[in-house]
């Protein structure tokens, strides 16, 4: 009896271990990509010894683990094995995309106008990256000379070219007249710099930070290939920008950030939420969660030193990338702050390297706020640098504000799973945040 006892637990033990096996990525046991990795992670039992294709791959001991598998063209098999026998096969059919260089069209200067609102002009016909120069306003006549895929090329000037989506336009055989140049104007205020120029019609224009200064040009191609008017207002170290359009009359804005916290609006974005879950965690986290409980917790330790907060969400609802932005606006955000976690694209996974703190920005006059966030959050948090870098997030892009993205951790890395799982370092990369807004705020130089 005592031995069939023990033969009973002993089953059950590693009938257990057998079943604690947890793949959360890949979903289906069959997949067709033209991804060149398969990325595998999940749970399994501390204890185990796990290979992927043979290959052992590390179980932290929460469970949690990942590992990337290169793929050839046609069917992959991926076993993943435990140590009490335990065996998952999953099937990737790789196909190679098929690319098309595709040539600019030329032809002879054709008129259209945009469509509506905020239409990229970009510097490259790519729907994608850091390549935007400018927003243009509904109605502008613009002209283009050529095509390529998806984009029209728009001529500027003699020295200047853009490109914009062809969706995002309509040609049209009506007569255009150059637009006539009505006045220009300069006005200096306590923490703002404005310029203004009045044209008889909407027409193009672009933006250049420099080091020192903030180039606004306007185009008015029809009237000749040079004409170009510049407008140049001097940056301080903390600025923001914007240009407005009313009855024809561009105004071009620089205003200085205060460094008095009463007069600052912050504005905190928990990434993701309701059915926009984002990354999916080893554990079967979602990012969305994580995400809010940074958030409260920043917003928390903002309010106690009497720092006015929005949030773009507090609960777990559906906010567009497009409300997000227009709280930050309809509120006068002075400093916006998008938290999330990261996940790795198609590359292979380092889980010594593809772990930790990184932030975004997209404009320049935000680098300083993602310089401070990074050492910040870091030096709490305790993670490792993954860098401070460009990237062209929606919910960054607009430069009224000083806008950054903070990816605190990676939710797909089995180290950093062992953190974002834990309350108490949701409270150290939540005082991270928040100790860098206010370091950020009181940066007067």
């Amino acid at each position: 009896m005592r031995r069939a006892l023990i033969f009973f637990i002993l089953f059950f033990v590693v009938i257990s271990r057998v079943n604690a096996l947890e793949v959360v990525m890949p979903a289906d046991k069959k997949t067709v990509t033209t991804k060149d990795y398969a990325f595998i992670y999940g749970k399994a039992s501390n204890a185990d010894t796990l290979t992927i294709n043979d290959k052992s791959v590390y179980v932290a001991p929460n469970g949690a683990f990942a590992h990337s598998v290169k793929l050839h063209d046609g069917e992959n098999r991926v076993i993943i094995r435990t140590l009490y026998g335990g065996l998952t096969l999953y099937k990737y059919y790789k196909t190679s995309p098929q690319s098309v260089e595709l040539q600019v069209e030329e032809f002879e200067p054709v008129k259209a106008y945009v469509n509506a609102d905020n239409t990229p002009l970009r510097s490259t016909p790519v729907d994608a990256g850091l390549n935007r120069i400018s927003h243009l306003f509904g109605g502008t006549h613009i002209m283009v000379n050529g095509s390529k895929g998806s984009f029209y090329r728009v001529y500027l000037s003699k020295d200047k070219e853009g490109w914009i989506a062809k969706k995002d336009v309509t040609l049209t055989d009506e007569e255009f007249y150059p637009a006539e140049f009505i006045n220009m104007d300069s006005e200096r205020f306590k923490n703002a710099m404005v310029q203004s120029i009045s044209f008889s019609k909407k027409i193009p224009y672009t933006i250049e930070d420099c080091e020192k200064e903030i180039i606004f040009r306007v185009y008015n191609p029809e009237l000749s290939e040079e004409s170009v008017y510049n407008l140049s207002i001097p940056k301080p170290v903390k600025y923001a920008y914007n240009v407005a359009l009313n009855e024809g009359e561009y105004t071009f804005k620089v205003r200085k950030l205060s460094e008095n916290i009463k007069d600052i609006t912050v504005v905190i974005d928990a990434g993701h939420g309701g059915s926009e879950r984002g990354a999916i965690g080893c554990l079967g986290d979602e990012e969305k969660n994580i995400n809010l409980k940074i958030a409260q917790k920043v917003a928390e330790y903002l309010e106690k030193r009497d720092i006015n907060v929005i949030m773009t969400r507090d609960v777990d609802a559906n906010v567009s990338l497009e409300d997000r932005v227009n709280i930050s606006k309809e509120n006068s955000a002075d400093i916006f702050v998008s938290i999330h976690l990261n996940s790795i694209g198609d590359i292979p996974m380092d889980i010594h390297k593809n772990k930790g703190t990184s932030v975004y920005y997209y404009n320049n006059n935000s680098k300083i706020l993602a310089d401070i966030l990074q050492q910040e959050v870091t030096h709490y948090a305790g993670t490792r640098d993954s860098g401070v870098q460009a990237g062209s997030f929606a919910v960054i892009r607009p430069s009224d504000y000083a806008a950054v993205l903070v990816e605190a951790a990676y939710m797909t890395n089995p180290y950093d799973s062992m953190l974002y799982t834990n309350d108490k370092w949701i409270n150290k990369a939540a005082k991270g945040i928040a100790e860098g807004i206010i370091r950020y705020i009181k940066l007067n130089k």
